[in-house]
């Protein structure tokens, strides 16, 4: 059975309804159902009338991908759904055909009934190869190389299934993404790569607090082994003692971050007299973290391994010599591809 990527929104807006309603959905709201379209020979028509300011080459990508949902995406597939907010991927089977459902939120009414086996698979723990092929441009795609349907239901089972150094080039799938490679998620999808071997354990939180100190913050970080509950300690101002004043926890394990520690972040901030939690995770949060956090909106804060790379490369030209010799950067200029 074939695996497909079906993203949910360009910055993940609707993941969540995603997730909470058991579905895949897919955006081109200003299109009807397609359920109506009986041949792939009347789509473009259709997609050409409906949004006729794009330009061709535009709308037969579009066709690709909507024929691919509406159609050939069948009972018992696979499908990934990378997750932008927590650093995860979800993992699902398709229990139902295609449905258009007209009082559906934006970017949701056209659907696929899923049953999303596991939610929060961190986006680190899965093979280079792998996450390259899910990072593709397009927002519905199929994914078939380097054994791909075997490696991920060997995921669901909990097992782990490498290709080995013997790879053997593979035929490319139709509706498979062969579009330009997004080059933004390669690049940091290397540089969490390299992070992840030369910053381990404590180190990660040299790092953290590098990035901190290059934001404005003074500092103070924990000896390694007894921490109390916060790795380091930042504030504004010359003597770091005005706000904001934060307490932060770095977790360096592949694993996504659940609830938990969230919940002990909040209960020492009065302890330390903080104002805010920080909270770096490395193997990216559960969705019930997430939620928690999005409630204490204004005491809490989550990084996953893009945002602190994000952070990273907004003030890279700040950090200390030995943090940009164990992280060298270059920064370039690409055309971004339509």
């Amino acid at each position: 059975m074939p695996v497909w990527v079906a993203r949910a929104g360009r910055n993940g807006e609707q993941e969540q309804y995603a997730l909470s309603n058991n579905v895949a959905v897919a955006g081109w709201d200003d299109a009807p159902d397609f359920a109506a379209v009986k041949s792939r020979e009347q789509l473009l028509p259709l997609l050409v009338e409906t949004y006729s300011e794009e330009a061709e080459n535009k709308l037969k990508n579009w066709e690709t991908q909507i024929w691919a949902f509406s159609n050939r995406i069948a009972i018992g597939d696979l499908v990934i759904l990378p997750r932008k907010r927590t650093s995860t991927v979800a993992i699902g089977k398709v229990t139902g055909t295609y449905r258009f459902v007209t009082d559906a939120p934006a970017g949701c009414k056209h659907q696929i009934p899923i049953e999303w086996i596991k939610k929060d698979i961190p986006r680190q723990s899965i093979d280079s190869d792998l996450r390259f092929s899910i990072g593709g441009a397009m927002t519905v795609f199929q994914v078939s190389r380097n054994r791909a349907e075997d490696r991920f239901r060997a995921m669901l089972e909990g097992r782990t299934l490498s290709v080995g150094n013997d790879r053997k080039q593979e035929a490319v799938s139709e509706g498979e993404d062969i579009s330009a490679p997004d080059l933004e998620r390669i690049a940091t999808d290397q540089i969490s790569d390299h992070i992840s071997r030369k910053f381990r354990g404590h180190e990660l939180e040299r790092l953290v607090e590098a990035v901190l100190i290059a934001q404005g913050f003074v500092t103070d970080r924990t000896d390694e082994g007894a921490d109390g509950g916060v790795d380091i300690l930042c504030g504004k101002g010359s003597l770091g003692l005005e706000s904001p004043r934060m307490c932060v926890q770095v977790k360096s394990q592949d694993g996504a971050l659940d609830v938990k520690v969230v919940r002990e972040l909040q209960g020492v901030l009065s302890t330390f007299g903080a104002d805010l939690g920080l909270i770096v995770a490395w193997g990216g949060f559960t969705s019930k973290a997430d939620d928690e956090a999005r409630r204490n909106f204004f005491k809490i804060r989550l990084w996953t391994p893009d945002t602190l790379i994000s952070q990273l490369v907004s003030v890279y030209d700040k950090l200390p010599e030995d943090i940009q010799k164990d992280l060298p950067l270059k920064r370039i200029w690409t055309l971004v591809q339509d």
